[in-house]
């Protein structure tokens, strides 16, 4: 790679977020400490932003959902922060609710992520996650079972935009008999009109 399309290569991507190994990467420097000294080295000119360590922007406007899947991976953007914008639920959230292997509430430049920790086989199942502009998030029906499975009784404000269809095909990805018992209970009532 030339000397002076480094930085250029970082500008024409896509992702407002990048790990140090994204970088490493795409300038074809896997393991190389000369990664790290060039992003240092924008970070002090100013022509990068390191959001924490190991964690890069082009600037300060990235895109919070982006980096929620970014900071622990693999993990997608799910819960109340769908569900919210969704119309499933009326409270308002700050935080971003992230699923993830972990659970863990890391705040960064003054937005606070919610980590939960979902098992492996239900992480790693694709089945009701999509990919928008860089950023792994459920849908509608993905983020209800999901709250569904770590929170258990849960009141939800509007059900009718779910795809009950869809939910029934994504929910025996949990594994959980329980879970359900509790989506034909809450699927019986939607029908019988109390959502």
């Amino acid at each position: 790679m030339q000397k002076g399309s480094y930085l250029t290569t970082i500008l024409r991507s896509n992702k407002t977020v990048f790990t140090t190994k994204d970088i490493a990467l795409m300038w074809h420097d896997p393991g190389s400490s000369a990664t790290r000294v060039r992003l240092n080295y924008y970070v002090r000119k100013g022509q990068l932003y390191r959001i924490r360590k190991g964690l890069y922007a082009k600037n300060q406007d990235y895109s919070r959902l982006e980096l929620a899947t970014r900071i622990f991976t693999p993990a997608y953007v799910s819960f109340e922060t769908i569900l919210a914008r969704e119309g499933m639920i009326f409270q308002y959230y700050d935080e971003i609710f992230v699923a993830s292997y972990l659970t863990r509430e890391i705040t960064i430049d003054e937005q606070t992520y919610s980590f939960r920790k979902i098992k492996n086989e239900v992480l790693s199942d694709a089945r009701g996650v999509e990919n928008i502009n860089e950023t792994s998030m459920a849908g509608k029906e993905r983020a209800f079972l999901d709250t569904v499975y770590v929170k258990g009784e849960t009141h939800f404000d509007n059900l009718s935009s779910l795809d009950w269809e869809k939910t029934f095909e994504i929910l025996p990805i949990y594994h959980n008999l329980r879970m359900t018992k509790q989506i034909s209970r809450l699927y019986k009532a939607f029908n019988e009109g109390s959502p």
